[in-house]
């Protein structure tokens, strides 16, 4: 659910650009475009700030665990072709 104060200050901030006329109405205005900011920002597919910092702190996980088994993969790959090429790296070259 979207902060309530984060709506009154988007609405405050909206209601602050508008021609001084319009600005005479005043609260009646204030409360609208709350109420249409709130309906339409809750129509969007978003997360929390909470739930952001979760994601992203798997992701930092995940990333981990993942250059970790690269590195693991390299060294298991490079063993590997050691035991296939004959004689180790020791190999003798044919002139």
């Amino acid at each position: 659910m979207l902060d309530p104060k984060k709506i009154e200050q988007i609405a405050r901030q909206i209601q602050d650009s508008l021609p001084k006329g319009v600005k005479e109405f005043g609260d009646d205005i204030e409360k609208k475009l709350r109420m249409i900011l709130q309906s339409q920002l809750g129509k969007l597919d978003l997360v929390n700030r909470e739930e952001f910092d979760i994601q992203t702190q798997v992701l930092l996980r995940t990333r981990e665990k993942l250059t970790a088994m690269e590195q693991r993969l390299n060294e298991l790959e490079a063993k590997l072709e050691d035991k296939n090429t004959p004689y180790g790296n020791n190999s003798i070259k044919e002139e």
